[in-house]
């Protein structure tokens, strides 16, 4: 007996140490740039909704069966017969609903890349809900109705017919919404309404402070590194920097008692061989596998850390609406709209500085972002060189210059009147005719159709 457990005590110890062993690995494994990636790639991804609906009806279905056998319940008063004719017209109904679905899907990626553009594929049209949820229904009730004619075998389970014919109104009630849902999602204002949402979500995330009327503090103070102690390269593929983990950079930082200075900004492309990071002071000791993991690169850009990116598409569908392909000025006016907007929420808030701090106030992080005039150059540059010879597009954009000048502090007014300037400069030598020229240097919200003055106002 006494021999017998240190033998139970070895193999305990062993057992222990296999089990430390397994976690050391589980935790390298299950980073948080592998956790960010699959988190983003999951909101995307249409196919996890109907596996989870088929998961559920594999579940259910047993389940309701066995519920009928305890219940005994005869509402419906069908027979084997009346059963097996519900199931497939259940059956029919859901799968020609899931063609039109994915017919529709189709539809919408090919206007979204050919008339709007390519980049509200992944980021809009992808991670729409209602269209997730829809082929969830019909996946659930396509996959029981399949799987409830499979086990009609001279009995009837009054529960599951029930169901079935109730998941039947519900998809066709479903149906008929979509069809008036896909519709508007595919109007021009509605697509550019939601990228101007998503900017909105995303620019308060990243700035959350409000600036006050001084501007004191925005874009925090630079610091003045010496050369750096080491360089880090990236060594994978070349991809664009979508989502900085700025909480892990500080606090590795912070215990090695130096300074990490990020040189590529969120939205930026690197290449194998490029520098990443660059290790001042104790940071030198930083191990590059927590310097990798904490940045997460992808094929393209992404919304959830990256307000820029908002700007990109909505100016981009602005130029491809001024394109002479597809000469649409009035869709330029809307996209106006929501650039107008986020120009605005973003004036109203304190930009983050390049310098990020620990607990103690320590400097830590050098993570670069845009400043006030590089949101003001994408905004306004690209569209006022191509959409000036439209009058339309002149009015919205000097409305949008004046009421900025307006509403936000006096720091953010030297960029907008450069702005203006330059407009006054292009519409000079657009319009010959002073009549057309004094026209076009109007404030107008709407465009053209929504000013009374015949000259530009103060």
């Amino acid at each position: 007996m006494n021999a017998a457990l240190p033998a139970a005590t070895r193999l305990a110890q062993r057992l222990a140490a296999r089990r430390r062993t397994l976690m050391r690995r589980v935790r390298a494994e299950i980073t948080w740039k592998r956790i960010y990636h699959a988190a983003s790639y999951l909101r995307s991804a249409l196919w996890i909704v109907p596996l989870v609906a088929i998961a559920l009806v594999l579940l259910l279905a047993p389940a309701l069966r066995a519920l009928d056998r305890v219940i005994d319940v005869h509402i419906t008063g069908l027979d084997v017969e009346g059963a097996q004719a519900l199931f497939q017209t259940v059956i029919t109904l859901s799968l020609s609903f899931l063609v039109f679905i994915f017919g529709s899907l189709l539809v919408a990626i090919q206007v979204a890349g050919g008339q709007l553009t390519p980049r509200i594929i992944a980021t809009t049209l992808l991670r729409d809900n209602v269209v997730r949820y829809s082929v969830g229904l019909f996946v659930f009730t396509l996959v029981l109705s399949v799987v409830s004619l499979n086990r009609l075998h001279g009995h009837v389970y009054d529960l599951v017919v029930e169901l079935v014919g109730i998941l039947g109104i519900a998809c066709l009630t479903n149906f008929l919404f979509f069809i008036d849902y896909a519709a508007r999602m595919l109007r021009p204002v509605s697509i550019v309404a939601r990228l101007g949402d998503s900017g909105v979500a995303v620019i308060e995330a990243v700035y959350p402070h409000a600036l006050d009327a001084s501007g004191e503090g925005d874009h925090g103070t630079r610091l003045e590194l010496s050369s750096p102690a080491r360089e880090v390269l990236h060594t994978g593929a070349a991809a664009v920097v979508i989502a900085v983990d700025t909480g892990t950079l500080v606090a590795a930082a912070r215990r090695a008692g130096g300074v990490v200075e990020l040189l590529p900004r969120v939205g930026d492309f690197v290449t194998y061989g490029q520098t990443l990071c660059r290790l001042h002071g104790g940071a030198a000791n930083i191990e590059d596998t927590v310097l990798d993991d904490s940045v997460a690169l992808g094929r393209e850009r992404t919304l959830e850390q990256d307000p820029m990116f908002a700007f990109r598409i909505l100016v981009d569908i602005a130029l491809k609406a001024l394109s002479a392909a597809i000469n649409d000025p009035t869709t330029a006016v809307v996209s106006l709209d929501q650039v107008h907007r986020l120009l605005r929420e973003v004036g109203l808030r304190r930009l983050s500085g390049e310098l990020v701090r620990d607990a103690s106030g320590e400097p830590r992080l050098v993570l670069r972002t845009p400043d006030w005039e590089d949101f003001v150059h994408v905004a306004c540059r690209e569209i006022r060189t191509c959409g000036a010879g439209s009058i339309q597009v002149a009015r919205r954009m000097r409305a949008m210059l004046d009421d900025l000048l307006r509403v936000l502090p006096a720091p953010r007014h030297a960029a907008l009147l450069e702005e203006r300037r330059l407009l006054d400069r292009r519409l000079a030598e657009v319009y010959p005719f002073e009549e057309d020229r004094a026209l076009a240097c109007v404030a107008d919200i709407q465009g053209l159709g929504g000013g009374t003055a015949r000259s530009r106002p103060d």
